[in-house]
């Protein structure tokens, strides 16, 4: 109906200059008339002009003192024109939101005196906030000052409408043409008599319904492939739940140290102890937490077994790192390169930055004779894969690594030094215990995988990027993360 409207009055006048205007005429709704238009431009029927005009309109607050009064002449009625009312029974007898606008607006119009009693200070008032509501309602136009104090009290909104100025475009009919779509067999034999309908060859097909890789396994692709590259080999990190004796005794954290603490750690009930552990092994670690050795003092207390039995969510990868460098010094010593990049849980409060479980991306070589400048040359290698070749160190303290030094990357879009990880070598007490060499050295350093992978998409809340608020459409829209390797 909208249809043969519009293509009708244009086959007798020259414009439909308004649609709006058009629409209320011919009796038709607007957003009708609208789509028609589209419909009509893209095939070239007609030529179309956007047309926009903005409003003030009424929001629900200024309909309702349009039709009440404002609140300031609500609480001005409300006060005896002689005597006094008190606060508390004016309060009674108006709205919340009345009283308490009524107050300040009647206050500074120096309407009312307010007090513990009220009483008016003048005997008669005009309501021109309302004067001014009936006025935008009936479509007049307001000066400057009184649209800015309106404005400001959120009694109106500036409302967008949009329409079309409509001419015959160079396909012009007075009636939309029927074309054939389909290639069946009797449009074929009628071929000469049938008008088919264009191809659009820039058309693009329907999306086609796809899995899509997560922003978080899409950076830890890349990160995976750059240890690859420097030939580490990955650790097994399936076991999210270990015993405190593998996540923080065989390190070398002693039972008293904070981050045990349950506030830091998840501990579980069921089963809350672990099954066994190489006593051997444990003897030499407990001795060492006591009495030091391998050149260390201890902490000199008394190590607990029970401490080291019970079972957690692992708070760190480098429970992993501690186990297999155990299996390591049970064979003939051989120089190894591990890596590994899973989730690890820590008992913190949620925030736009944390989350109670994160992913750690950790790397460790063990060798003979390794130095600190050996840890330095390798994070100088890997960072540059990643893209970040000014890098600066600051010596930091952590129970199993000594020297232990944070990682600092300039930003050159923050244009200032950020942290990006932590490092250090690791101490004999830790390493020694296990049965390795003397001469054997350790370096190992981690990051975390989320925060990269929240620089590099542009996120700024932890929790759009992972858990059950993600937006899938996020994972849909954002293509493969490339991380730059020189």
């Amino acid at each position: 109906m909208a249809e043969e409207a519009v293509l009708g009055f244009l086959e007798n006048n020259e414009e439909i200059t308004d649609s709006g205007q058009f629409s209320t005429e011919h009796n038709l709704d607007h957003n009708a008339v609208v789509n028609v238009i589209k419909s009509l431009r893209g095939f070239q029927y007609i030529v179309a002009q956007d047309i926009k005009r903005e409003s003030w309109v009424l929001t629900a607050e200024g309909k309702k003192y349009a039709a009440e009064g404002s609140p300031e002449v609500q609480l001005f009625l409300a006060v005896p024109a002689e005597g006094s009312i008190s606060k508390d029974e004016l309060q009674r007898n108006l709205a919340p939101s009345v009283f308490k606008i009524g107050c300040a607006q009647a206050g500074k119009n120096k309407w009312v005196e307010m007090g513990k009693q009220v009483s008016r200070k003048v005997q008669h008032v005009e309501d021109k906030v309302k004067n001014l509501l009936l006025q935008i309602q009936e479509g007049l136009e307001l000066d400057k000052e009184s649209l800015s104090s309106l404005k400001a009290r959120k009694l109106i909104e500036q409302q967008t409408w949009n329409g079309y100025s409509v001419k015959k475009g160079p396909k012009y009919a007075p009636k939309r043409k029927t074309f054939a779509t389909d290639l069946t067999v009797g449009n074929l034999k009628n071929w000469k008599e049938l008008e088919f309908k264009e191809y659009n060859f820039n058309a693009k097909g329907q999306p086609v319904d796809a899995g899509h890789v997560h922003p978080l396994l899409k950076v830890r692709k890349q990160f995976k492939d750059i240890f690859c590259q420097m030939e580490f080999e990955e650790m097994p990190t399936n076991n999210f739940v270990e015993s405190s004796f593998w996540n923080f005794d065989a390190l070398f954290q002693p039972q008293q140290h904070p981050a045990r603490d349950s506030h830091d750690t998840f501990f579980l009930k069921d089963p809350s102890t672990t099954r066994e552990l190489p006593e051997d092994y444990v003897e030499r670690v407990k001795q060492v937490h006591e009495s030091g050795g391998y050149g260390s003092r201890g902490y000199n207390y008394e190590w607990k077994r029970e401490e080291a039995n019970k079972n957690l969510l692992r708070t760190h990868t480098t429970a992993v790192s501690s186990r297999m460098l155990y299996a390591l010094a049970k064979e003939p010593f051989a120089p190894k390169k591990y890596f590994s990049i899973d989730r690890v849980f820590r008992n913190e409060a949620v925030d736009k930055t944390h989350l109670a479980e994160f992913h750690q991306i950790e790397g460790l070589v063990c060798d003979r004779g390794l130095t600190l400048g050996d840890l330095i040359g390798v994070l100088q290698e890997f960072f540059s894969r990643l893209g970040m070749s000014k890098l600066r160190f600051k010596p930091a303290y952590n129970p199993y690594t000594e020297p232990s030094m944070e990682i600092f990357s300039y930003h050159e879009g923050l244009g200032k030094w950020v942290e990006i990880g932590n490092s250090g070598m690791f101490r004999p007490e830790m390493l020694q215990p296990m049965g390795l060499p003397e001469d054997v050295r350790v370096i190992a350093w981690g990051l975390s995988l989320e925060r990269p992978t929240m620089i590099m998409f542009g996120i700024d809340n932890i929790r759009d990027l992972f858990g059950h608020k993600v937006d899938l459409d996020l994972i849909k829209r954002n293509p493969i993360c490339r991380i730059g390797i020189k």
